[in-house]
């Protein structure tokens, strides 16, 4: 088994205070702690041992009961019978070899590690001696007074990045370092001050594991039954984990021939193979949620049974599959009454109303009755219950969830949708709040976005056409419509896309005798003074878009790129403009004296109406081939592809050459292709094609722009 380290409370008694261990923990594993660890160095060990049996009553089996360094004490609780899980150690303690030993193969063993020749030793052991580590600390904590110099979470990644052992993060941890660590790496976080000496340890615990499980992606584990026409049981639960942000992953309880219209056999294969499935994968992956369908016998259902009792997964929801649309039972009487006792393990139960009087044990007369057997059902299991109506006559067709332990009842009104697809309806629902549990959730919530994005998949299942009777719903109708199916590229090949988009512009661009004569020294002085003229006009009203952009960049380094880009137009380009134009008077009002050209008033009207009318990502798109397109150009040209005579300093615009390969206008260049390849992957499809539609259109006003000089200056 891998140990789910997500949530891990290490205590201290004098944080708990007069509230005592025993409470804290009762309250912080109500509130979802996965494993304890009963730190306590004054205690003895047969103090020790006492506090382990009085936890292991309170935790009943719903977390992992480590004890710290004493793995006697671990041993005399269980021959008391109390169920003890392991030991953490720390780097002066027992050998875990000896407690490995000792305390038997499935026994958890955790060890502390905070530096690189602590990692080394663990890497030399033998697989499978030390299940995790508990690394830092993050922090100063006054927890632990001696503490080994403060990582940091930028040194708790780089610790370990190489290690093949799962890594808990520990001291001084807050929960506003939950998202940061686990990016980091981290597989859990190891908690002391902030529950112990919490107010409300289990709403603490609570707040912890939501963060933590928004900041992934779930791992929800679907044991049911199949139905190869896809609408129902396993294949409808991978469908419904996916399309509600969940990793999907299935254990076949039985084998079904049914599509749309009925079911035609069911083999069951033996429940030891059932095992065999569910034991590969908790072995292998940390399950965050587990979502129960069909379950064809009593044999079957005491395998789950026994693995849950093993693994405790943090989430179960169990849709009791026990009548037929017929009405007919589909469990004997053995079956029913081990699945009885498989409610006490779930934490949502799902039943339709025809399942809920089966486990109510009367009928079910009307909603309000639906909701009292429904609270009954709840205080009796200890679980919340789902309750839902659509099996009620009328146009109304209400759910509700009620946990009797926690007063939660709340109703969830809906006007029935007109659709023959409703196959498979309650395996979707119960697996896609699963799911949203998972990935932190409120139960309350939970329910409301998974009826939510079970509505929406109804109302779009009209447009599958898939069987003659009750057709499945549409799991990922309303995501296709949202979002479409094209995927989104990476950045090089966007960069790669875009420059061959524009590679007809790029070759007319080197055709042109503007560009020819350039390279050659051949150049028409009155042509190279119009390109002037009209570029000093450009550049005046470029840098104001350019600023533009500064003001609509979202982060502070692409806000100060474009403002120094701006700056440099004014303050570098038109100087060496100037130079040429007005000659030892610097930038004036004579630089800007020309008429513009219809080149240049349509590029800028291009680039003012994408500044001033479109948004942060069409407008760096925009503003991109004047950087890059002259970049290029450059390269080129003082890389001897239009002649060598470009590169020699006698060439008589030898200084303006320069400007178009200078190192700093090329890092600069890099740094806008960058920024503008980041938007476009970022963006949505009709965004993306968007700034490719301005990038293209700036470049098509860059090869006139260069035109532009033959077509109004007569050679001289």
């Amino acid at each position: 088994m891998i140990a789910d380290l997500s949530l891990y409370l290490v205590t201290d008694p004098g944080l708990c205070g007069e509230r005592g261990v025993v409470e804290t923990v009762r309250l912080a594993v109500d509130g979802g702690v996965r494993i304890v660890q009963l730190r306590d160095k004054i205690a003895t060990d047969a103090e020790t041992a006492d506090q382990l049996v009085e936890l292991s009553r309170v935790i009943a089996g719903r977390a992992i009961l480590l004890v710290n360094d004493r793995v006697d004490a671990a041993l005399a609780a269980r021959a008391r019978g109390a169920r003890v899980d392991g030991v953490h150690l720390g780097q002066g303690d027992a050998s875990v070899l000896r407690a490995r030993e000792r305390l038997g193969a499935e026994a958890i063993i955790g060890l502390t590690a905070n530096t690189p020749d602590h990692f080394d030793a663990v890497a030399a052991l033998p697989a499978g001696v030390v299940d995790y580590l508990g690394v830092g600390v993050i922090r100063p904590t006054d927890t632990k007074p001696d503490h080994p110099p403060v990582l940091g979470i930028d040194g708790f990644r780089s610790l370990i990045e190489t290690c093949a052992v799962p890594c808990v993060a520990i001291g001084g941890v807050d929960i506003d370092d939950t998202e940061r660590l686990r990016d980091a790496g981290a597989a859990g976080l190891a908690v002391v001050s902030a529950i112990c000496a919490a107010v409300d340890p289990k709403q603490t615990a609570q707040s912890f594991l939501r963060r933590w499980r928004a900041s992934g992606t779930p791992r929800v584990l679907s044991i049911a039954g199949s139905d190869p026409s896809g609408g129902a049981g396993i294949q409808a639960d991978l469908k419904s984990i996916a399309a509600n942000g969940g990793y999907g992953m299935a254990a076949l309880t039985a084998l079904t021939a049914q599509n749309t219209v009925g079911v035609r056999a069911v083999h069951v294969p033996p429940a030891e193979f059932l095992r065999e499935q569910l034991d590969a994968i908790s072995d292998d992956i940390v399950i965050d949620a587990v979502k129960i369908g069909m379950l064809a016998n009593a044999d079957v259902i005491r395998a789950v049974s026994d693995w849950l009792d093993a693994i405790r997964p943090p989430i179960v929801v169990l849709d009791p599959v026990m009548v037929a649309t017929s009405g007919d039972r589909l469990l004997d009487r053995e079956a029913e009454v081990a699945l009885r006792g498989l409610l006490e393990r779930a934490h949502v139960v799902t039943p339709n109303l025809a399942e809920l009087a089966a486990l109510a044990d009367h009928p079910i007369d009307g909603w309000d009755d639906a909701l009292a057997a429904a609270a009954a059902l709840s205080d009796r299991v200890s679980a919340a219950v789902l309750v839902k109506g659509g099996h009620l006559d009328g146009d109304d067709v209400p759910d509700a969830v009620i946990d009797a332990a926690d007063g939660v009842s709340r109703g969830y009104p809906g006007a029935r949708i007109a659709t023959r697809n409703t196959h498979g309806t309650g395996c979707s629902l119960s697996s896609a709040l699963a799911t949203r549990l998972a990935r932190g959730e409120s139960l309350t919530d939970a329910v409301a976005s998974a009826r939510s994005w079970l509505r929406e998949s109804l109302t779009e299942s009209d447009a599958l056409h898939v069987g003659r009777g009750h057709g499945p719903i549409n799991h990922f109708g309303g995501l296709w419509r949202r979002g479409g199916l094209e995927t989104t590229p990476d950045r090089a090949h966007i960069r790669d896309q875009w420059w061959e988009r524009i590679a007809h512009l790029r070759a007319d661009i080197d055709e042109l005798p503007f560009v020819g004569a350039l390279a050659d020294g051949t150049l028409d002085r009155e042509w190279f003074l119009f390109y002037l003229r009209q570029d000093a006009l450009y550049l005046r009203e470029y840098a104001r878009v350019l600023a533009e952009a500064s003001r609509l960049a979202p982060s502070p380094h692409e806000q100060a790129f474009w403002a120094e880009s701006a700056h440099g137009a004014i303050a570098g380009e038109l100087e060496l403009h100037a130079s040429w134009l007005t000659p030892g008077a610097g930038v004036e009002a004579e630089t800007f004296a020309a008429d513009p050209a219809p080149a240049t008033v349509a590029y800028l009207d291009h680039l003012r109406s994408v500044a001033f009318g479109a948004d942060y990502a069409e407008l760096i798109a925009a503003v991109l081939p004047c950087f890059w397109l002259y970049t290029d150009l450059g390269t080129r040209l003082h890389a001897g592809a239009f002649g060598e005579y470009a590169r020699d300093p006698q060439h008589p615009y030898a200084s303006w050459l320069a400007t178009y390969a200078d190192p700093a206008f090329e890092a600069a260049t890099e740094q806008a292709v960058g920024y503008v390849m980041d938007a476009a992957a970022e963006s949505d499809p009709p965004r993306r094609r968007r700034m490719l539609r301005a990038f293209e259109v700036s470049s098509a006003h860059e090869l006139a722009f260069f035109a532009a000089p033959a077509l109004h200056v007569p050679a001289g």
